[in-house]
């Protein structure tokens, strides 16, 4: 058995190096190259099979059918993989082209580069692009098609869009693309009968075995849940610029009584309806990068730029931080000009730098933002960054417009992230304090209270925010990185106010991890803008999807920071006062465990019923995948306490939770901007 035990963690380890190699690979080389070195080889898929059939022989061996919910648990993920082989053995994928009023019996495989026939003929009978109201952005494309197979005389009509497949004699149709003259559309072609099937059968079986690992009492989760250590109440109680406004010089510009009036006027602006005031608050702060320019409003800054461009393109008004691209420009102060970006004929300065944009170092990307920078106050002057709302176009109500420009106003994400971080340190020195001094326990439960009075506050105002970006887009607030942040942000502050009062050292962790979290959100690498989304997004699925792999997300920070906290306590000699700290932080750390693992396989499984759904792939190896693949099989490994003694022992137990918190972070930032793939949109 020993022998069995061995063979599998190193299959298990080399995978998921092998995983993490190909990624790296794809990034070099591309999908191609990893799909047919890696991906789709005969010995990547052995690999899997031995590693199935000994984890089979093992579970058998340990007579693990006695205990029903961890055999349910261990056989989903058999079932999962024999469904994901046939797939790939039996499955057929394609494309079909199709053209008003011709019928069609073939499509293109994509293996092959073969034509293989159908058992019926398709027909498009129209093509349509619906658009969101008000502006010329696509909300959805849909393909009205029939169907008729040669031995029957009935015609089935159906229609075809994002997220919404046609089902006919085992086959799959997706929409995937249509003709400029809007006179055809390309369709994906899916034939899987038996491999989908069976994966989500797998899928079934690893929620209900989930559900009943946490319920039953004879299970570890159960256990760890009646631990003294989790009884015993903490001993610990925590604690909870001048800014200078120049007065306007003379540039020509509207009043401040005019220009709240502008503010509400009503615009197309990045594919959405929207008040004027939105318009003007993203153009000063990318440029400028402040909410006022010398005393005046974004809106008159706005109205100056487009009455008199030629009064403010004197006006050192374009922000650029990078001090050696100043130099090159000629450029002293942080801020230029319009005009010192044109030399004395008239000549763009950047024009010769423009092939360093593509330069993944500091100058190409400072090169780059003030080309962006320029651009944009050249689209303004050329009336082409906004448009005016058509006379016919449905209109905003009130209400919605008063919203979004109390939205616009209030910088609740830099409130937010200063007040936490400002609070975590504080909280977080305190607790290191109080760890070694006994004393001051009415001061310490008053400033717990307090720290909890604030955290409370910072918790609704998140909210707050959260809810009214929800109602300003008029969708729930998960298609960009700075709103999955500002979600995984919330998350982890619910969490830490639910369980603080049985744990108040978790305090600290939740301001300062949430803090943390906003500040990258906040930082320029995101971008708050509220835009329409894809018509790809548009699924409750995802919507489940990515809250539920922010769930878990949040969780495994928590128990990251958990983690190093104890090995903290774990410094040297340790006192009996701090050996029962220790306890109930690393048996907190063993009870998060099974939710966020958990969590994050549903996460995870989920967003393979959305793709199956919406593009006829439940898995395509992309590297976000492949990653959160990773991530979950590395915190798989802790929750095998009887099999691994590394999961028994605290300290080791500890460091690997702290370390294993790396594959996470590969994962939401890592994926994003060093490897890329399909999931780049939902960070951009």
């Amino acid at each position: 058995m020993k022998i069995i035990k061995y063979a599998i963690a190193i299959l298990f380890v080399a995978l998921i190096v092998l995983m993490a190699f190909a990624t790296y690979m794809e990034q070099r080389h591309g999908t191609a190259f990893v799909a047919q070195h890696i991906y789709h080889t005969l010995w990547f898929c052995a690999l899997w099979g031995i590693l199935t059939t000994l984890a089979i022989i093992y579970i058998i061996n340990r007579k693990l059918n006695s205990r029903l919910p961890i055999f349910m648990l261990h056989g989903a993920f058999v079932v999962i993989l024999i469904g994901s082989a046939i797939t790939y053995f039996t499955g057929k994928e394609g494309k079909i082209h199709l053209r008003e009023g011709v019928a069609e019996n073939t499509f293109l495989e994509q293996a092959s580069g073969q034509m293989l026939p159908l058992p019926f003929s398709l027909t498009l009978k129209s093509f349509q692009i619906t658009c969101y109201p008000g502006t010329d952005t696509p909300s959805d494309f849909v393909s009205t098609v029939t169907c008729q197979s040669p031995n029957d005389s009935k015609v089935v009509n159906a229609e075809i869009s994002m997220n919404n497949i046609l089902r006919h004699h085992g086959y799959r149709f997706y929409q995937d693309g249509f003709d400029p003259d809007h006179k055809g559309t390309t369709l994906s072609v899916n034939h899987d009968p038996w491999g989908t099937a069976i994966t989500y059968i797998g899928y079934l079986l690893l929620a209900l075995s989930m559900t009943l690992t946490l319920i039953s009492r004879k299970e570890s989760f159960r256990r760890l849940l009646s631990s003294p250590a989790l009884r015993r109440g903490s001993v610990l109680f925590v604690l909870a610029a001048p800014m200078l406004t120049a007065h306007a010089e003379e540039v020509p510009t509207i009043n401040a009584e005019k220009a709240k009036i502008v503010a509400r006027y009503q615009v197309v602006y990045n594919s959405r309806v929207v008040p004027l005031n939105t318009v003007a608050t993203d153009f000063l702060q990318k440029i400028y990068g402040r909410h006022s320019y010398k005393g005046l409003s974004a809106e008159q800054v706005l109205y100056g730029w487009i009455a008199r461009p030629d009064a403010w393109k004197s006006q050192r008004f374009i922000q650029i931080k990078h001090e050696a691209l100043r130099q090159r420009l000629g450029i002293t102060g942080e801020y230029a000009a319009m005009e010192e970006l044109f030399d004395a004929n008239g000549k763009y300065k950047l024009m010769p730098m423009v092939h360093e944009e593509q330069k993944k170092d500091a100058m190409g990307k400072a090169i780059k933002e003030l080309d962006e920078k320029a651009g944009l106050i050249l689209m303004l002057t050329s009336n082409t960054l906004f448009t005016p709302l058509a006379p016919t176009s449905p209109r905003l109500s009130d209400t919605r417009v008063e919203a979004e420009i109390i939205y616009n106003k209030i910088p609740a994400t830099k409130i937010l992230f200063i007040v936490n971080l400002v609070m975590g340190f504080l909280t977080f020195v305190l607790l290191m304090a109080n760890t070694s001094i006994g004393r001051w326990r009415r001061a310490r439960h008053m400033a717990h209270v307090a720290s909890v009075a604030v955290f409370g506050a910072s918790f609704a105002f998140a909210l707050l925010t959260y809810a009214l970006r929800w109602y300003v887009g008029g969708r729930v607030p998960l298609s960009n990185g700075y709103e999955t942040m500002l979600l995984m942000a919330l998350l982890l502050m619910a969490i830490t106010l639910a369980i603080h009062r049985r744990f108040p050292y978790l305090l600290p962790f939740g301001f300062l991890l949430s803090g943390f979290t906003l500040l990258v959100s906040h930082l320029g690498s995101m971008n708050p803008q509220i835009t329409p989304l894809m018509p790809v997004l548009h699924s409750p699925l995802l919507s489940i999807h990515v809250s539920v792999i922010m769930t878990a997300y949040a969780l495994l920070a928590l128990m990251a920071m958990q983690g190093a906290f104890a090995l903290w306590l774990m410094r040297d000699k340790t006192p009996r006062r701090r050996r029962a700290l220790i306890d109930q932080v690393t048996t907190l750390n063993r009870v998060m465990l099974f939710p966020s693992v958990f969590l994050l396989a549903v996460g995870i499984f989920l967003g393979a019923v959305w793709a199956n759904v919406s593009w006829g792939k439940y898995w395509s190896w992309d590297p976000k995948e492949t990653w959160a693949l990773i991530t979950l099989m590395t915190y798989a490994v802790p929750l095998h306490r009887q099999s691994l003694p590394l999961a028994r022992r605290d300290k080791q137990f500890n460091i690997y939770i702290t370390c294993a918190f790396l594959c996470v972070l590969m994962t939401f930032f890592g994926v994003n901007y060093f490897l890329g793939g399909m999931h780049a949109y939902a960070y951009a």
